[in-house]
């Protein structure tokens, strides 16, 4: 349920414990109103600033996990209000991270079971989790693992749907508690980081979950609509066509302890969704298998550039093919694993690129368009939440926000976040930048430009076909120049 009560929001949920042999056992859980939050989150930023940094002596480093609960409550909307709001939990959401402490200030990465999060609220979130961890905004990466039975987040929007009364995308109030726990979840985390030593790589081939989202029908006719499942036979008979196959895993490591392990694969995690039951989709489900296996290893899961990556040629749509992708994403992930090579953690380097990627001039787009949709009320919610997304990445947009390509050397590997829904492509593209490195890249960070597509994919239609893709051709080769520059490529 989720009601309010003397001003706040009441969550009748399930507690969750941090052990995974524990039981889960129904709870109320009270979350602070937004004045509340924001009270919590000062107290905390400035406590964490006054801690101790757990900086270590050079190239000694110590990783702190932690993992907490983001399930929404009943009744909030799920995918911003495309399908039915929450109506129960199939399997409950975590923001699940680690900080990096070492000689320089500390990295975080955080992987949240969210759909989006984008604008304002995305900065906010990398400004309060860099004060928690008593680092920079450029050192903190956060990426949306993509799951749409979940909730979508841009507060700004919200604003703009509050002030003409059209409806609820989603609950900043909610948006903003919930951040207050990963917040405090973070900072009790650091206390206890553990000494590694090394890094371990692996990675396997994937069979059965991928394809692209463009196919060719019999009369050479390119279209793009392979979606997340394909209940049309004909569709699902097509070739995969462009994905990345691999998915990779890199781990953290005391000596031959292993503490951490972060695995990333390009593909939509769907496999059926928008009947209210919040869910992490297939990819979920293989993540807390892996999390099973070994309870002392923290799993994350980041979903790599999948805009044009789906799992439709091997989905039908029907229930049971969650638990067969899950299968056989599990499958991949402990296959990565058992081929894992270990190597000594001696260096660390962030490095990030920011860039303003050209808003698409069109006329559906421009400002008087989008308010005029927004303020119509005879339109459907969803054309009128699209308008709300739309202003709100055009007010960023004009006012010069800039986006962070962000990556991270580790000397033998490096980590590359990406924005929003990047084709597959520009995930091969990095690859091909460091032929002589083991590359995993990430997806999903900062959600506002919606699709980006590569230039040929823009000049088949995409935009036209699809929709949500708020950027102009120019952004394929600034995103490809910004990556060029964060990467690190190795000489033969």
């Amino acid at each position: 349920m989720w009601r309010r009560v003397r001003g706040a929001v009441i969550i009748v949920g399930m507690k969750h414990s941090t052990n995974p042999r524990s039981v889960v056992t129904p709870c109320p859980i009270v979350l602070p109103t937004r004045r509340d939050a924001l009270a919590v989150l000062a107290g905390g930023a400035l406590s964490a600033l006054a801690a101790p940094t757990f900086a270590a002596e050079p190239a000694n480093y110590r990783l702190a996990t932690f993992s907490v609960a983001i399930t929404p409550p009943v009744g909030h909307p799920l995918l911003g209000g495309s399908f039915k709001p929450s109506t129960g939990v199939d399997d409950p959401l975590h923001a699940i991270g680690f900080t990096l402490l070492g000689p320089a200030k500390p990295i975080v990465i955080v992987a949240l079971d969210w759909c989006e999060l984008r604008n304002d609220t995305y900065q906010h979130w990398r400004e309060t989790l860099a004060a928690a961890a008593g680092t920079t905004i450029d050192r903190v990466f956060v990426s949306s693992v993509h799951q749409h039975d979940a909730p979508y987040v841009d507060t700004g929007a919200q604003r703009l749907l509050d002030g003409v009364q059209a409806g609820v995308m989603c609950d900043p109030e909610y948006c903003e508690a919930t951040l207050t726990h990963v917040v405090a979840a973070l900072t009790s985390s650091l206390p206890h980081a553990e000494v590694v030593t090394h890094l371990g790589l692996g990675q396997a081939r994937i069979e059965g979950i991928a394809s692209n989202r463009r196919i060719v029908d019999a009369d050479g006719r390119v279209s793009f609509r392979r979606y997340s499942s394909a209940r049309d036979a004909a569709i699902r008979a097509l070739p995969e066509g462009t994905i990345d196959p691999w998915l990779k895993t890199i781990s953290f490591w005391r000596d031959e302890q292993p503490v951490a392990a972060l695995s990333s694969y390009a593909t939509h995690p769907m496999s059926n969704y928008g009947g209210g039951r919040v869910s992490t989709d297939f990819v979920g489900l293989a993540r807390e298998r892996r999390q099973r296996d070994d309870p002392r290893v923290k799993q994350l899961y980041l979903t790599s550039c999948s805009g044009d990556v789906t799992a439709g040629k091997f989905n039908d749509g029907s229930p049971t093919v969650r638990g067969e992708l899950a299968d056989r994403l599990y499958a991949g992930m402990k296959t990565a694993w058992e081929q894992t090579r270990r190597v000594p953690l001696k260096q660390v380097e962030c490095r990030s690129k920011q860039v303003v990627l050209p808003f698409w001039d069109t006329p559906a787009l421009s400002e008087s368009a989008l308010r005029a949709k927004l303020a119509d009320a005879k339109l459907p919610f969803l054309q009128r939440a699209m308008a709300a997304l739309g202003l709100s990445s055009l007010e960023r947009n004009r006012a010069g926000h800039a986006i962070d390509i962000q990556a991270i050397d580790f000397g033998s590997a490096q980590f590359l976040l990406l924005p929003a829904e990047a084709f597959v492509e520009y995930q091969l593209a990095a690859q091909q930048m460091c032929p002589d490195s083991f590359v995993m890249v990430a997806g999903f960070g900062e959600c506002a430009p919606g699709y980006l597509p590569t230039i040929s994919a823009v000049k088949e239609g995409f935009r036209e076909e699809h929709g949500y893709c708020w950027v102009g051709e120019a952004a394929d080769p600034i995103l490809r120049e910004a990556m060029r520059e964060v990467l690190s490529p190795k000489q033969p």
